[in-house]
């Protein structure tokens, strides 16, 4: 599914992401750089990880995590780690990442 839309960072509180586990770790240094951005303008984002294991989310998140400490900026970012679980019939499971300006 395709949906396009406008998006305008200024008209939302709190910004949200979404990546999938089984995207690769280049969509991992592109969610990190946008996260790095926002909170330029922002004070919080907040980004949802979710795969098919329960390990997945928590492997992206040490990635994820991992890429974030590596830039200049690092020491004026937190990450906490929020609500996960598994989505009830499915084989999906999710973790929540709040990403804050320290």
């Amino acid at each position: 599914m395709r949906l396009e839309y406008k998006f305008e960072i200024d008209r939302v509180e709190v910004p949200r992401f979404a990546v999938e586990a089984v995207e690769g770790i280049g969509k991992l240094f592109t969610l990190a750089t946008l996260v790095m951005n926002v909170c330029a303008v922002k004070d919080r984002v907040e980004v949802i990880f979710h795969g098919l294991n329960p390990e997945d989310p928590t492997r992206k998140i040490e990635a994820f995590r991992q890429i974030l400490a590596t830039a200049q900026s690092a020491t004026e970012l937190e990450a906490e780690v929020g609500r996960g679980g598994r989505i009830e019939g499915s084989s999906s499971y999710f973790q929540w990442l709040i990403v804050t300006k320290a």
